[in-house]
Order: structure tokens, then C-alpha cells, then sequence
């Protein structure tokens, strides 16, 4: 699609969303000692969340960074179809109008006194709130694996996670004329659990189109037991790295790289032994782990995540605390559909707290991974809590299709930024019901 379909695109969710606001602005206003509501982090579950709250009071967003991605993004850019540029938006853009954006980290949180600590231009100060709102992600931890971050960007080593990495991604890929490709998937939680095969499909397909498929290599190493951690969609998706020729070694995870040698070591988790495999390529999908700043606090589980009740969002001890996204314990995928269908729910139980009644919205572990397998098609996974499929169309979306690798590549970005990152997008659960007479 040219950018000027793109910019039609944009422009009809911009108003079919209902967003026809002018422009958020991020503005440092007049610091406030308290606020009904804090919101920590001003990525996607904090902007979604504060663009609903500002119309019930005064609202904080902590969040210190100039630049908004539309991450998902980022395994198109690996392959030469989008540009991290196209995933980029100024902060103070993002930012919900009504709300005081403290652009700044938080130090520390104190839930018995209700209050956080800020840090930078704000340092040794503390706001206190009615509400608080943990939506401060997680964190990519290249360096659990070892010798990865000194090879990182080199060496034929890439990675589509972080912000502008995905464009080595491109420039190693788009030089390959053969040799060994491996693509990799840690032990322990992710971000986007498809990320790390997706490239590999799209490597396939470039290459290919190159004309170099024959002389290439490509395996993919997972530490799960099996290609994807639903079956439905683990089945299509084994049989089609089959038909395209792809390896795929199952709990196999990478502990070592050395990028001079341009070799690779993985642990099979099965029997504990240790194997070397070279490479021209290595595109690693990177472990990640809380951030300190919650994973300390008071407001963590056991594993370092922010503790929530799994279906209201609510803390586990702290009534008027709640927690959307990556950071929190929801034991389910790490997406932005998962921010988008939580935003809803939070949001509502936010309104009962504040009424004095009892919690009613329930989220049920919704969350969406659109695979793209070459050839402009696109599995498209929607589930629930333990591997429930929630698919949105009445038909089958574990086969390959344009129309949903379409909705990826044009549709999805759109909505985004005019209408998660606005509150207003809160995931197709009402269109899925329609599409399946509510049987879903």
C-alpha cells in the first residue's frame, strides 16, 4: 500500500473512532502535591487508561520519554515493509488532553501512604493520590544471555525488539545471499510470544523474492515444547515452517553468542546438554524481566509482578490500585490487544470503586497475536485464559489470509494511535459477540 492509502486509512479511523479532538499535548503544568489519579507510565495502557480518567479528576502521567511507538510495528520494519519512523510519535502527541504529564521516572512507590516518588528534575518530591495506576511495562534483558549486548547490532546479530533495532534487522537480512539464519525465542516471559517466528516467515518470503531461498538455512530455536503455546494455531503453524522448510528445535534456548565467531549456543532444557551452531544471521527474541522499580515495591507478587486479581485488574492488597499491560500478573500474552481489552475493564471497575460498588468488569485474559507467514497473509490467534480461542470472525482465523494480514499492516496501526492510545478502542469483544451471536 502507497503512503497515500495509508494516509486514508489514518484519517477514516481518526473519525470513524470518534477521535476528532485536536492533537493531546504533553505539558509540564503547575506541579501538584496530589492528584485523584496517578498514572505511572505513558505508554499504551497509560495513555488509554488517563484519556478516560481526565474527565473524573485531576490525573499525573509519569512518564519520561520523548518518543511513542507503535511497537508491533517493529517486525515489519524488520523486514522491509515499514519504517520505525512510520512507529513513531512525539510523547506530548500522546498524551491525553485534561491530564499533567511529569515527564520524569518514578523512584519508588509507598501504597500504604498513598504516594510515589519522583525522580530527575522532580527528584526527592512525592505526589500522593486517590488512585493509582501501574502501567510501566517491562523490561528486554539482553543481557541474560551471554556476550549478547557487546554483539548487538553486529556481527550479522539483530533483534526487532527495542527501539530502532529492527532496522539492523532489515540491513543484515537484505544482504543475506545464503548461509545459516536462526531465529530465536527465550526461556521466560516475552513480549509478543509470535515476535520471534514472525521474522523468520518474513525472512523466507524476502528471500525468496531474492532469489537466494535455496541457498539459506533457516531453524528456528524455541525453549517451549512446541512451536506456540496454543495448539489450534501451533498445528497450522508447524505444518506451514514445514512446507516452507524451515527447522524448528523445540526447548532449545539460546545462552551464548559470540558475534566474531559468528556462533551461537543453546541449552537443550530437556536434556541440559549444550550445542554450537554458527550463523550468518541470528535475530534473537531477548528474555524479559519486571522493572526494579515495581518488582521491589510493595505492589509485587512473588515473581516481581505488579499483584492483581486476574479478572478485575485490581491489586491483590490495595483496593485503589490497579495495574494494565505488561507489568501486571495476568497470566496471559504481553500484546497490546491485551492492554486494549484490559483498558475497558479497568476503567469500569475504576468507576465502581469510586462509587462504593462492587467491582463488576471481568477480563478474560484476552489477547491477539497476528502471525505474519509471508505471502501478504497472516494468522491471525486470538485467545483467552487457558488457551481459550476468542476469535473475533466467523471464520477460521488459524488459516493464513490477506484479509487479516491487511487489518495488521494498514488497519491496526490507525487504531492505535486514534483509538487504544485514546481510550476509546477497548478491544472487539462487542464485535465478536455480533459476529458469533454472542456465543463468544
Amino acid at each position: 500500500m502507497n503512503n497515500r492509502f495509508y494516509n486514508l486509512v489514518n484519517e477514516f479511523m481518526r473519525r470513524v473512532i470518534g477521535i476528532s479532538k485536536r492533537p493531546a499535548h504533553g505539558f509540564p503544568q503547575r506541579f501538584l502535591s496530589h492528584y485523584n489519579f496517578v498514572v505511572a507510565g505513558g505508554g499504551s495502557g497509560g495513555c488509554a487508561v488517563a484519556s478516560n480518567l481526565a474527565k473524573h479528576g485531576s490525573v499525573a502521567v509519569v512518564d519520561p520519554a520523548d518518543s511513542h511507538y507503535y511497537q508491533p510495528m517493529w517486525t515489519l520494519v524488520g523486514a522491509g515493509i515499514k519504517t520505525t519512523e512510520q512507529s513513531r510519535r512525539r510523547q506530548k502527541q500522546c498524551i491525553p488532553n485534561g491530564t499533567t504529564w511529569l515527564q520524569t521516572s518514578i523512584e519508588g512507590f509507598d501504597p500504604e501512604e498513598n504516594s510515589v516518588s519522583l525522580h530527575g528534575a522532580y527528584k526527592d518530591k512525592k505526589i500522593t493520590y486517590d488512585y493509582l495506576i501501574v502501567a510501566l511495562g517491562l523490561e528486554i534483558r539482553f543481557d541474560k544471555v551471554n556476550g549478547l549486548t557487546e554483539t548487538l547490532g553486529k556481527n550479522g546479530v539483530c533483534s526487532n525488539y527495542g527501539a530502532g533495532n529492527a532496522d539492523y534487522t532489515w540491513e543484515v537480512l537484505s544482504a543475506v545471499k545464503g548461509g545459516d539464519l536462526l531465529f530465536t525465542f527465550p526461556n521466560g516471559p516475552i513480549k509478543c510470544a509470535g515476535a520471534p517466528q514472525k521474522i523468520m516467515y518474513l525472512a523466507d518470503a524476502h528471500l525468496r523474492k531474492a532469489g537466494v531461498r535455496r541457498n539459506c538455512s533457516l531453524t528456528y530455536h524455541t525453549a517451549l515444547p512446541a512451536i506456540f503455546g496454543v495448539p489450534k494455531y501451533a498445528s497450522v503453524l508447524s505444518s506451514l515452517a514445514r512446507k516452507k522448510g524451515c527447522g524448528v528445535e523445540t526447548k532449545s534456548n539460546l545462552v551464548e553468542v559470540d558475534g566474531e565467531k559468528k556462533e551461537a549456543v543453546f541449552e537443550n532444557l530437556e536434556t541440559g546438554e549444550y550445542s554450537t551452531h554458527t550463523f550468518d544471521m541470528l535475530h534473537v527474541g531477548p528474555p524479559c524481566a519486571p522493572l526494579p522499580v515495581y518488582a521491589t515495591s510493595p505492589l509485587a507478587d512473588s515473581a516481581g509482578w505488579v499483584d492483581v486479581n486476574k479478572h478485575t485488574l485490581q491489586h491483590n492488597k490495595y483496593e485503589n490500585v490497579f495495574a494494565i499491560g505488561d507489568c501486571n500478573s495476568c497470566p496471559t500474552g504481553k500484546t497490546a490487544a491485551k492492554v486494549a481489552a484490559e483498558s475497558g475493564v479497568l476503567y469500569e471497575n475504576i468507576q465502581k470503586l469510586m462509587k462504593g460498588e462492587k467491582l463488576s468488569g471481568s477480563y478474560n485474559g484476552y489477547t491477539s497475536c497476528p502471525l505474519t507467514v509471508g505471502d501478504n497473509k497472516l494468522v491471525l490467534a486470538e485467545f483467552g485464559y487457558d488457551g481459550a480461542i476468542l476469535e473475533t470472525f466467523p471464520f477460521n482465523q488459524a488459516n493464513p489470509m490477506w484479509l487479516t494480514y491487511f487489518l495488521k499492516k494498514e488497519v491496526m496501526p490507525p487504531l492505535y494511535w486514534h483509538g487504544l492510545i485514546k481510550g476509546t478502542w477497548r478491544g472487539p469483544g462487542v464485535f465478536r459477540k455480533l459476529a458469533h451471536l454472542g456465543t463468544v
